[in-house]
Parts: structure tokens; sequence; C-alpha cells
């Protein structure tokens, strides 16, 4: 032990002389190229940490890359040659980081299936497949020992939870994938927390919230895993510019959680607060050979993908936690997209760099999918659907939210994150394809978004003739349908969130096919009627080509079902998969959908609700006028509820202990005074209630007006 030690000291002596060296080698570097100091608003410190330096930006991004991509035997590597994927999966809690590890396994495993024409069927027959890696196969066409074009691109994949053991839970959730997978997925990256907390969140989404604030607000330096300092430069220093090439990411979580509830929010409000301080820094020009430094400003679309807790099965028993907890969230997000997206009362009173930096908000938009409704994938009837179990549903949330990000990754890949070959061997022309950049996204979604998606298998694919032609007419009604199983391509077709009570949109949905796909008995739902914009995403095989017919015939479909869409976009993918599949995102209308409005409900109830409030549904009602009314008094809010968030209400009377043990663990890791923040801060207040009911006010009278013909003729 004492050599150790002695070992220990001599390589810490060795290491201050190199920091040494490297501290004035950044000197002299950081006197050619500098960037303007951030000033605070209102002169407060700001809330989340941010890395200065941008050789040390730069430092650490050559780091991730050397991590991220193979070193060839060579001297002349240079890494940041390699640039970074276009899109990342940041998967956070239990829930969240088992999706994204579901995801990365599957991007894997579908380039293997491509790249390795000699494989192992006798390997692969001993080792049981997973039902994404099941739906791949089915989705890509891909029979072993036969090289077919399959998507090859490979996200960044970052996993994050409170739990010092997340590694060995990784290790054992892929023991039944191949072999070489967490060796060979190098893109797969684990966010060591533990340093700061390895215990939890015990359920409790306020000290997620808190624990994100610690980390995000300590420096980086400060964290002993170098891996931590190379992951905060990737997603927090350098989202947008050159030398960070990613522009896509995708926040996965559970709503109902401790760890991923409050722990996403506060990842997502770090990367927009270090994102749009960027927009008011005006540096210095960069000489052509130093412009690998230049903060050259490109658009980034952030999503939070959120899976909702169960609500209606009345067979299981669940605890009520988790539908506060989602509740929570809920709230918190539509206060910030009400204050980003339409709260401009005093703009006029407010600079630029102020009134943004108030307004942040954590993602650009958050694509919402209930476990309740993947019950359906199984059964066409509730005396069944009431016999799975929740470890099948979750299983198919899983399946289905990886289906989304493959499908919607797909719509906006660029070329660079293919294989080289790709193309050619797989003999797509590039021409034909209308993809989705991050600018799309990000003009065409906001505030919360709900799925539909469905897929048909094509009449003629690699010279194999099928019976049949596309009914495009049905493949849009799958696609809004209740979730279900696609027998063909055994993939989970159907919407991510129930409009209205299964039982109501059941008997709305028999209408519409029965009314020869008359939209009329549909669009008068608010999930439809008032809702701002969509995006469709096609995605054809190589060989097929999609009829003008079909197109306008689902062109037309959308035109009818969403009656006040101010924007439409469509993305037209063409050598992704072998089957003619529709994802359309919905965007702003499902916050007025019951279960969206079930759980912000409960959360207020439980958690603000005056005593004489709490067990009645005189709140329920009030809330629910307070959105149709055509006059908002705030003052019916501080009516009904007290100024703050009780967390004890949640965490009973343990509350009063863990308060000060989670505040003293934020002084002893950030030792600055001024920088202080007390879990009381971070609670929601009554102010954000009414923000959120604002938020669904706006929403519930969204209508657009027709354009009429002006002539000076006459």
């Amino acid at each position: 032990m004492a050599k150790q030690e002695e070992q220990g000291t001599v390589e810490a002596s060795q290491d201050d002389n190199t920091v040494e060296k490297t501290n004035k080698t950044k000197s002299a570097s950081k006197r050619k190229v500098s960037a303007p100091e951030t000033l605070p608003v209102d002169g407060r410190k700001p809330l989340y940490f941010v890395e200065r330096d941008l050789e040390e930006i730069l430092q650490h991004l050559d780091g991730l890359r050397s991590e991220i991509y193979p070193r060839p035997d060579s001297e002349e590597f240079i890494p940041s040659e390699n640039h970074f994927p276009s899109v990342c999966l940041i998967g956070l809690g239990r829930c969240g980081s088992n999706i994204a590890l579901d995801v990365a396994s599957l991007v894997y495993n579908a380039r293997m299936f491509y790249l390795n024409e000699a494989f192992n069927e006798e390997k692969a027959q001993r080792e049981p497949e997973g039902t994404s890696l099941r739906w791949i196969r089915r989705q890509l066409h891909m029979p072993r020992n036969k090289i077919n074009p399959v998507y090859l691109i490979e996200p960044i994949v970052l996993l994050g939870d409170l739990d010092k053991d997340i590694s060995g839970r990784i290790r054992l959730s892929t023991r039944n994938n191949q072999n070489n997978f967490l060796r060979d997925y190098r893109k797969m990256q684990v966010m060591d927390l533990s340093e700061v907390h390895a215990g939890g969140a015990g359920n409790a989404p306020i000290l997620g919230q808190y624990l994100g604030r610690i980390i995000l607000n300590r420096e980086a330096a400060q964290f002993s895993h170098e891996s931590w300092r190379q992951l905060h430069a990737y997603l927090i220093d350098s989202c947008g510019i050159k030398a960070n090439q990613s522009r896509l990411y995708f926040y996965i979580f559970s709503a109902g959680g401790g760890t991923g509830s409050g722990m996403a929010s506060e990842f997502g409000l770090a990367q927009q607060n270090a994102y749009l301080t960027k927009t008011f820094e005006v540096a210095e020009p960069e000489a052509e050979d130093n412009q690998r430094h230049s903060f050259v400003f490109e658009p980034i679309f952030t999503s939070g993908i959120c899976i909702l807790p169960n609500i209606s099965d009345d067979k299981v028993e669940l605890s009520e936690a988790l539908h506060i907890n989602a509740g929570r969230l809920l709230c918190k997000y539509l206060s910030e997209e009400w204050d980003f997206s339409y709260n401009y009362e005093d703009e006029r009173e407010r600079d630029g760099v102020e009134n943004v930096m108030q307004r942040i908000r954590p993602w650009n938009a958050m694509m919402l999918i209930s476990n309740d409704i993947m019950r359906y994938a199984e059964a066409s009837d509730d005396a069944v659907t009431r016999d799975i179990d929740v470890n099948s549903m979750e299983r198919y949330a899983n399946q289905y939210i990886s289906q989304q990000i493959f499908n919607i990754l797909t719509a906006q890949a660029v070329t660079s994150d293919y294989d080289d070959h790709y193309f050619r061997r797989a003999g797509i022309d590039i021409g034909e394809t209308i993809r989705l950049d991050a600018n799309d996204l990000f003009m065409s979604l906001a505030g919360p978004v709900a799925i539909a998606y469905a897929e048909s298998v094509v009449p003629d694919l690699n010279g194999e003739k099928r019976s049949g032609q596309i009914d495009i007419d049905d493949l849009f009604c799958r696609s809004i349908d209740l979730p279900h199983f696609n027998e063909q391509t055994r993939a989970i077709e159907g919407i991510s969130l129930l409009p209205v009570e299964a039982g109501h949109y059941r008997e709305a949905l028999q209408s519409f096919r029965e009314g020869d796909y008359n939209a009329a008995s549909l669009r008068e739902l608010h999930f439809f009627k008032n809702c701002s914009s969509v995006v469709s995403i096609v995605s054809l095989p190589k060989d097929y080509k999609l009829s003008y017919v079909d197109l306008n015939r689902l062109k037309t479909h959308l035109n009818n079902l969403f009656p006040n869409t101010t924007l439409k976009r469509y993305a037209l993918v063409i050598g992704a998969s072998a089957n003619l599949s529709l994802t359309t995102l919905v965007a702003k209308s499902p916050c007025l959908s019951d279960d969206f409005l079930t759980l912000l409900v409960a959360y207020i109830k439980r958690c603000f609700a005056k005593d004489e409030y709490r067990f009645d549904e005189r709140l329920d009602q009030r809330i629910l006028d307070l959105i149709q009314n055509d006059d908002f008094d705030e003052a019916q809010i501080d009516e009904l509820v007290n100024a703050y968030e009780n967390p004890a209400k949640i965490l009973d009377t343990n509350w009063f202990a863990i308060k000060p043990m989670y505040e003293r663990k934020y002084r002893e890791l950030i030792r600055d005074d001024e920088r202080f923040t007390s879990i009381n801060d971070i609670r929601l207040s009554a102010t954000n209630i009414k923000k959120a009911i604002r938020y669904l006010r706006e929403i519930y009278r969204h209508r657009i007006s027709r354009i009429r013909m002006l002539s000076l003729s006459h």
C-alpha cells in the first residue's frame, strides 16, 4: 500500500508538471483565440456552469472523438477530422437509459447485418433476439447470409442514472445481444455521476432536479472522471459550434420516476442556456487556419421523449406518486413553454439578452408516449386488455419508442452519417429523398407532441411478387388507431397518446372508417381540431414508387383531419426500410388530451390545493372552467391553491429530513455561497400553474382563418 501511495504521489507530481506546461500552452493559445465572457442577467450568477476556454473545449472534444472512433495504427491520426454523428440520444434514469440502450443495440445489429457477409447463423440461433431486433429484421428484410440495404446511422448514445452500478446494469441488460456490443459500439458512453450521488432520487423528481442542478452547476474540472469532462464539453459547452457536428438531441426518460423526470429538464435547460448564450456572443474574426475554433452558429433541435405512466387500467395497482411526478413535469414544461412561445406582455421593457435568457425551455418539443395504451397492442377488446401485465406493456412501449426514434433519425440523416459505400451498394438515388434537417424540425415542432405510426408491405420488393396494392386509406387509419400489432411486420402501430377515453375514441374511429374516411367525427376532437402543425415522414423501399394519387390522398387525409394547422411538413425517405411506413408528429394539441389533463390536475390537487379542495371534484371542474372560459381571472388560482408546491405530500415526513441533507451536499460540492441554490428555490409555484393554464387556453383557442381572394377589378 505504501508503495502504491508513493507511486501515486510521483505520478501526481508528474501530472502537476504536465498540467503546468499545458496551462502555459493554453495561455499562449488563448491570446490568439478567446471568447467573450457572458454577463449574467441582472448581475446574477449563471444557473449552470459553462466552460469558457475554447482550447479546453476543443481538447475535450478531441478526447471524446478518440474514445468513440477506432484509432488506426498510424501516427498521423487526427481526432478532429472525425465528425460527430448528427444525432445524439440521451437516456436518463432507469427507463430512459434502458430505451436508449435498446436503440443503440438496434442500430448496432442493423449495421452488423449489413457489413458482415459471413454472419454466423449458428451463433445467432443460440442467442435469443429481443422484440425490437425481431422488428428490425422484418422491417429491413434482413435474412441471414444476405446483404441488404439498411439504415447505417450510428447516433451517439449517452446513458445517465443516479446509480453507481449503471455500468453493471448495462452489461447485464445486453447479455442476450452479441458479446462484442459493449466493446464495439463505442459511440455509446456512460455518464458516471456517482461521485455526486449514487443512491437514486427516491422516486421524487424534485430531488432528481436538485441533484441535476448540482451536477450541472459544478465546474466540470472538479469531477474526477475525465469522461464526464469530455461529455460535458460535447453536450453543454460546444452545442451548435463548428467543432461539434451533432445537431439533433433526444432526451429519453420516464415522467413517473424521480431521476429521469427531475434530471432530464435540468440537462435540457443547461444545454439550452449554453446554446442561447452563444446567440449574443460576438467573437473576434478567426484566421483561416484557425476556423476549427470558430463558434459558427448552427441551429440545433432538441426533444424530450417522455413516457407517461399507466392511468386508466383498473387492475394495475400503481403508486399515486407516479401520476403526481408526471403531472409535475407537465406543469413545469407548459409554464416554460408559455414563457418561451407566448408570453410577450413585457417584451418591450426587456433588452435582448434578458428577454431570451429568462425564457429558456428545456427542449424545442416533448414527444409523449403513454405506457397505458400499449396494453391494446395484444387485444382488441377491453375484457382481454385488462389481463395484459405491466411488464408486457412496458416492452411494447419500448419497442414503439425505438421504432419512432429509428424513423425520425432516418428522416433527417445526412449523407455523412452513412457508411461510405452505402448508397452505391444499395442503389439509392439520394436526389429523390426529401430530408428534414434540424431547422425544419425546429420550425415545425414545438410544445407537447404525439406520434401516429403505421406501415405496410409493398406489393413488389427485390423481385418478390406480392398480391394486392397499398391501401393508403387503411394505412392512414391504422396510424391513428389504438396501438396494435401489424401481423405482417410485427411492428406496433397506432397513436402514442389517446385523444379521449378509449371507448369514445374507438367509436369515432369506427365512424371514420364506415363513413368512407369522412373526418367529421374525428376532427372535432381537440387533439385534431386544435393542432397547429404536423410533420409527416413517409419511408419507402428503394425499388418502390409511391404514386402521386396515393401521395395526394395522404395529404388530403391530413388536411381533413387537421383543419387548423398553420404548417405541414413532409419528408420522403427512400431506401431506409423494406416497407412503406407513415409517421405523423402532432404538435401542441396533445396537451388537451384526457390523459395529459388528468395527470396535470392530479399533481395540482395533491401538492398545491388548499385543504378544502383536496378531496372533492371542485378544483378539477374549476380548472377545466378556467381553460374554457373566455376570460381568465388569475385570482381564482390563488383561491384554490397554496403559493408553493408541498413535496412533503409525496415524501411524507421524510421531506424535512431529506431537505437539509441534500442542501449540505450542494454546499460541499459547490463551495461558493453566491452560487448556492436551496431546494425551496426550485419548488414550483402558483405562478407555474397560471402559466400552464394560459398555455392550455392558447391551444384550446387555436384557429386559423381561411385566406380569401382579393381583387381590385371589382
